[in-house]
């Protein structure tokens, strides 16, 4: 018997990590990539305010953090016009989700989602327990219907949406799932994950309403804002349901020098616009590459794009062993039939160069195997 024994849940559970980082890729092949555009990072970087303000607190690190972050919650309550009490900071939404299922799924509970989505939820799900049922996409988007009737029948905790969503960069409109809140079974909780919602001008979420129990919306400061490193997510919500995450988070898991660093991102809305426009610009540049060597881009509302090589995951998965050889770095969706597309993130001008040397090559190689 190991010391400690683990829980029989625990010890049950498959040795495995959501993803694999481009570090542990990087010292497998000894060296650096040159295009780091497969994580979805923000490579336009935060804005210059975000790294003065970091860079100014950085001497008073020797602190503890303020563990209500109470200056970036109320930034935030105010940017979205909703009290200070329905909005909780969290280490990223990969955080904030593993609070939320530990605070609402006990062992056995159902809980429903998308089968090739995003696989840190169910990470968290499992973890604590939770029973997976999965539907597949539909032509590429989350099918919602699909989700409503599974949560009907399984009598689901929770629902996972993501909206934009990872890993096709597809949406629905604000319309369609303001539609699904009020479709949810009764008990049923609506998990909105919003990632990406600044990477896009599509009307894409429905307004925010903090007195509705039905639904938590998620949102980062990793993707568009371009602070992947310092994890801060924060989540909106009812207050009660809000107030809860008291009870299991780690209250000291937010930086002096992230809460810094978040704090003046958001108040750089002007670098925020600059970023979404040179986003929408490399999402053309990535769908122009895809087209010249026979590729299809689907249409993304996120900074990705899904780029469909015609085949199946065997090829895909050839190409991109061959991109991670030539130093690009990108990734592919985990399951049929989704796993016929390439995830390219979106990159400057250096980075799709790079690809567009890399690609070809890259599916030539693949197509001769």
């Amino acid at each position: 018997m190991s010391r400690p024994p683990l829980t029989p849940l625990a010890a049950s559970l498959p040795d495995t990590v959501p993803f694999v980082s481009p570090e542990a890729h990087e010292r497998q092949l000894g060296r650096a990539f040159g295009a780091r555009i497969g994580a979805n990072e923000s490579v336009f970087g935060p804005s210059p305010m975000a790294i003065d303000a970091m860079a100014r607190e950085l001497p008073e690190a020797w602190k503890y953090p303020d563990n209500q972050s109470h200056d970036l919650r109320s930034a935030l309550a105010a940017h979205h016009g909703v009290p200070v009490e329905s909005v909780a900071v969290g280490v990223g939404i990969d955080g904030l989700l593993g609070s939320l299922v530990r605070l609402t799924v006990a062992q056995g509970d159902p809980v429903v989602t998308s089968r090739g989505a995003y696989p840190t939820f169910n990470y968290h799900v499992t973890g604590f327990g939770g029973v997976l049922h999965s539907c597949d996409f539909r032509d590429d988007h989350e099918d919602i219907d699909a989700l409503l009737s599974l949560a009907a029948e399984t009598q689901a905790k929770l629902v996972y949406l993501s909206n934009p969503d990872n890993p096709m960069g597809s949406w629905h409109g604000a319309e369609r799932v303001a539609a699904m809140i009020d479709a949810l079974p009764h008990d049923s909780l609506l998990v909105l994950d919003e990632a990406y919602h600044e990477c896009s001008d599509e009307d894409l979420s429905p307004p925010i309403d903090p007195q509705d129990r039905r639904v938590i919306r998620m949102r980062t400061f990793s993707k568009a804002y371009g602070l992947a490193g310092i994890r801060v997510g924060y989540a909106i919500g009812h207050p009660d349901l809000i107030g809860a995450f008291n009870k299991v988070r780690d209250h000291f898991g937010i930086s002096r020098v992230s809460q810094a660093g978040a704090l003046a991102a958001l108040a750089d809305q002007t670098y925020l616009r600059e970023v979404t426009a040179r986003i929408a610009e490399s999402r053309a540049e990535i769908g122009r590459i895809a087209r010249e060597n026979g590729g299809d881009a689907l249409p993304s509302a996120t900074n990705f794009v899904a780029v469909d090589l015609g085949c199946d995951g065997a090829f895909t998965g050839a190409v991109l062993e061959h991109c991670h050889g030539e130093g690009v770095f990108v990734r592919m969706p985990g399951v049929a039939p989704l796993d016929r597309c390439l995830r390219i993130s979106c990159g400057g001008p250096d980075e799709m160069t790079l690809l567009a040397e890399v690609l070809p090559r890259a599916l030539k190689a693949a197509r001769a195997n």
